[in-house]
């Protein structure tokens, strides 16, 4: 088994669902007492979220690429990037790594277009939904790519970091959740992006009528793939 890192804690909410996740994985694949071999790096997001929230990527990619070092120096034959947001630094990580940096978009467009999907909507942070960086990787992978409204997309984002963030699952937020999608499948989405690690914390396959792609427990597989293969 190749050791798998994960450079988490953006939110830790959805960090520990990486690791249930992994774990989870390991055991059905190989039985017994098998789980997962990783290393697990989790930064303390306020300081993050301060970066994201005064525009300087280029300082967060800085603080994360060393980040990535210290989860390969530590072993890892792999390294996730937990969190879709901080994907926007992603070129800042590949360029310290010698290991691959397993990109999140990329796992999930393989996805939506193995499922035979080709117009999806995207929730996620406001970064997320309004920058290019993912919408721009999925887009290349072959999808056509929407995103709620202004409105909605001020919702989903104040959710995800009043709430999800700080560990709270709200009945009203789902409910809310499923009114933009709802929007997004009247606009001509076929399927829905959880483009946000801790929205798979609220939503899935259950509560909407389009398929669903988790972006966490996608990346999950395709990192188990390349550690098991």
């Amino acid at each position: 088994m190749r050791t798998i890192g994960l450079l988490g804690g953006m939110s830790w909410e959805s960090s520990a669902l990486y690791y249930r996740l992994l774990n989870e994985g390991v055991r059905g694949r190989l039985g017994g007492l098998h789980s997962a071999r990783c290393v697990l790096l989790s930064v303390d997001f306020a300081g993050i979220e301060a970066l994201q929230a005064a525009g300087d990527w280029d300082a967060a990619g800085e603080l994360l690429a060393a980040d990535a070092a210290a989860v390969q120096a530590a072993g890892a034959d792999l390294v996730l990037l937990c969190t879709n947001t901080m994907h926007r630094v992603a070129p800042a990580l590949e360029a310290v790594l010698d290991v691959p940096l397993l990109h999140i978009a990329d796992v999930t467009a393989r996805a939506v277009t193995a499922a035979g999907l080709t117009r999806v909507g995207l929730l996620g942070t406001a970064f997320t939904m309004e920058q290019p960086f993912l919408r721009e990787r999925l887009a290349a992978g072959g999808l056509d790519v929407l995103v709620p409204g202004p409105d909605d997309r001020a919702e989903v984002h104040r959710v995800v970091y009043d709430e999800l963030c700080r560990g709270v699952v709200s009945d009203v937020s789902r409910a809310r959740f499923v009114e933009v999608v709802g929007r997004l499948v009247a606009e001509g989405a076929q399927g829905v992006v959880l483009g946000c690690t801790e929205i798979e914390l609220l939503l899935g396959a259950d509560d909407v009528d389009v398929p669903v792609f988790a972006t966490t427990a996608l990346h999950v597989q395709a990192a188990l793939d390349a550690a098991l293969r």
